[in-house]
């Protein structure tokens, strides 16, 4: 009965085990970077994109958040999208954590106009100048567990900065 017991026991172990491997190799990549100011780089964005001709888009969210980290990973992954954010934004992940939001957070989301009214992720569209043209709720971008290519397209060519100068 001890061995019976003892097999079981070691099977279970091994299933749970090779679903946490499993569930690693597909998690996507962390891309929010919870150590730095998010406001400084909000201004570091907007620097570059001044030096660029570029407006910033800034993805509020956080490693916390799967529906952030399947964005990021939906548009690293999508040559098409990634190709027009690239040539025309400089795309930053603002990591706010509404639960752990202390006094940076509070001045976060005054800065953005209190994006994360809308959920997580929030796109938030600033000029060159980090005025904000647009906050962009990504449930109108979702399809099944994952975005509609069209659907995110056109946000991102509607917001360009030739699009908007025209």
């Amino acid at each position: 009965m001890k061995k019976i017991f003892f097999c079981i026991t070691l099977l279970a172990f091994m299933l749970c085990s090779l679903s946490v491997n499993a569930q690693e190799q597909t998690a996507p990549k962390k891309v929010y970077n919870e150590e730095i100011n998010p406001l400084e780089q909000i201004d570091q964005a907007i620097v570059q994109a001044q030096a660029e001709g570029k407006f910033v888009i800034c993805q509020v969210g956080g490693n916390w958040c799967p529906w952030c980290l399947r964005f990021a990973d939906y548009i690293t992954n999508d040559s098409t999208i990634n190709s027009v954010i690239e040539q025309n934004f400089v795309y930053i992940h603002v990591n706010y954590h509404p639960r752990k939001a202390g006094e940076v957070g509070k001045a976060l989301m005054k800065r953005l106009n209190n994006a994360g009214r809308f959920g997580f992720p929030v796109f938030v569209v600033l000029d060159e100048q980090g005025n904000i043209l647009h906050i962009q709720d990504s449930s109108f971008l979702e399809e099944g567990q994952s975005y509609n290519q069209e659907k995110v397209l056109r946000f991102f060519k509607n917001w360009t900065p030739k699009a908007v100068r025209e």
